[in-house]
């Protein structure tokens, strides 16, 4: 695998911006680690999103993701969302039109990724979770499949419990104005469920996690929409890299493989 460190210009946010990228490569001779790269010019591309409190290089110094991406076919894109949870602020930047739409026209035009709905995925953690849920959700057209780890699923059961609520305001404007705003994930699911390929979802959070409550509500909410594809699960943990790192595993064999 190759990994690059990429800097570019965002016309959405008028500033400029940064993405650590994971390109298949083909090689013969690494010592240590499974060679993904089959040459072609469209790879499926994943992307990868961080929590609140990382940033574009969290996954590559917090987990072995570009180990475990080397056993797939896949090119990995991991954006800097900064404290943004991946929207269109009310007081700040457009992060979710970034997100969205911007960066991946960028991705395409830098590297060799399919365009297809059916080699598009999205994953995160925790606020990057939530983003991989809502990338999936409002744009079932677009993404395949999403996996969100300790996901913010609810987002305004957050709304009572976080302890940087002028932040939040700032960002959503408030818990009534998730809907009207695009940003409430039950919402949207109810509209994702008609299209005509929802996208397949699984969600894992620890038992000890305080997201774990939001992530069980969201998941009954899903099962009572009789979603096609979902795969919940809790098993004991908290909200920390370990548990990260190896549900991302499995996470890119439910994608990938």
């Amino acid at each position: 695998m190759a990994f690059m460190e990429c800097r570019f210009h965002s016309d959405v946010l008028g500033r400029a911006m940064a993405m650590n990228v994971i390109v298949p490569q083909q090689a013969k001779t690494q010592i240590g680690m499974s060679s993904a790269g089959s040459g072609r010019k469209d790879y499926p591309v994943l992307y990868l999103l961080h929590g609140m409190m990382g940033d574009y290089c969290s996954w590559m110094r917090q987990s072995s993701i570009e180990r475990y991406a080397a056993a797939y076919d896949v090119v990995v894109v991991m954006p800097d969302g900064e404290r943004g949870y991946y929207t269109d602020m009310v007081t700040g930047y457009r992060y979710w039109t970034m997100l969205s739409e911007e960066l991946p026209e960028i991705v395409a035009n830098l590297f060799p990724v399919s365009r297809r709905r059916e080699d598009t995925y999205a994953a995160g953690l925790s606020m990057g979770g939530y983003g991989a849920l809502k990338l999936a959700l409002r744009r079932p057209d677009r993404y395949a499949g999403a996996v969100a780890l300790s996901a913010v699923a609810d987002v305004r059961m957050w709304f009572e419990q976080t302890p940087v609520r002028d932040e939040m305001q700032r960002i959503f404007g408030g818990a009534d104005e998730l809907i009207p705003g695009g940003n409430d994930l039950f919402a949207l699911a109810e509209n994702a469920v008609k299209a005509p390929a929802p996208p397949r979802l699984m969600m894992v959070c620890g038992t000890e996690d305080r997201f774990c409550q939001g992530n069980a509500r969201f998941s009954k909410h899903l099962q009572a929409l009789k979603w096609p594809d979902l795969h919940y699960r809790e098993e004991p943990g908290g909200h920390e890299w370990g548990f990260w790192d190896r549900w991302i595993q499995p996470g890119l064999k439910f994608l990938l493989g």
